[in-house]
């Protein structure tokens, strides 16, 4: 289960938040395909007073490549995998939002959606016979681009977590659940982009703010999904905490805390003739 910000409002959104498919090691599929409906609820950005609800469409991909994968880590291009070590390329993503909607940001410039790419190390530190127990520390590190006509590099996000992933819970069978936690930790360029205020901003509410790096907060996410022959359901529930985070005095944090949360469906209309070995 990838741990992410709140995505974009396509595939990159459900592949950060939702836990794709995972499967016993078996001849599966190289591809599949569909597409589907979520409904996701979720703050304009993290500490903001403000939320929405989007209904969006929900790209279903699986690929099992040698190199290039997406699956229920997520979409990535994989450099280097042994039994207890992975090194690959991850992305994720944020939401645009209109300032003249957000009261805390009202006259300041709207924030342009963005996408974060970077080298992810993930270890496994324990698991059971067939995997049906697996417990990860993952250390993704990303530089984040904002997605417009000149796009503009905005810092970087350090991620570190550990995601415990549950094949079977509770006798459940076909379902898997997946939990992640971990800190956050972001430059102070990435913060300034979200919570600093310049002076031609400040108001009597909004004083000026020079937001610096640093910690930024915990998250933990818990994520189910389970793949019927046709189609696929999931769903996510996290907990964002700001307490203690380098920047929790600027005047765009109005909350320090927030639960998100959605749900998708997606049928799968197509797969590959070719078959190969999966975990």
């Amino acid at each position: 289960m990838k741990s992410s910000i709140p995505t974009t409002k396509t595939a990159l959104l459900l592949a950060g938040l939702l836990t794709l498919p995972a499967a016993h090691a078996e001849q599966l599929p190289l591809w599949e395909a569909g597409l589907g409906v979520a409904t996701i609820s979720l703050p304009n950005y993290r500490g903001a007073d403000e939320s929405g609800t989007y209904v969006l469409p929900a790209p279903y991909f699986v690929y099992r490549g040698d190199f290039f994968k997406a699956d229920r880590d997520g979409i990535r291009s994989v450099f280097f995998e042994s039994e207890r070590v992975e090194v690959n390329i991850s992305l994720n993503a944020t939401l645009p939002v209109d300032s003249k909607d957000n009261p805390a940001r009202r006259g300041m410039s709207d924030l342009k959606p963005t996408i974060e790419l970077g080298p992810t190390a993930s270890f496994t530190l324990w698991r059971t016979p067939g995997d049906k127990v697996k417990l990860d520390l993952r250390t993704p590190v990303r530089a984040a681009i904002t997605i417009e006509s000149s796009p503009k590099t905005i810092g970087w996000v350090f991620s570190p977590n550990l995601n415990l992933d549950i094949k079977d819970p509770a006798g459940l069978a076909g379902w898997n659940l997946g939990m992640l936690a971990g800190p956050l930790f972001q430059s102070r360029k990435y913060n300034d982009y979200f919570y600093s205020v310049g002076a031609a901003d400040a108001t009597a509410a909004r004083p000026a703010y020079s937001a610096p790096g640093g910690y930024a907060g915990s998250q933990f996410t818990m994520a189910m999904s389970k793949r019927f022959p046709r189609y696929w359901v999931g769903g996510f529930l996290r907990y964002d905490t700001l307490g203690g985070a380098a920047f929790e005095d600027s005047s765009l944090v109005r909350k320090r805390s927030a639960v998100s949360a959605g749900v998708a469906v997606a049928w799968v209309f197509g797969e590959s003739s070719t078959r190969v070995e999966a975990d």
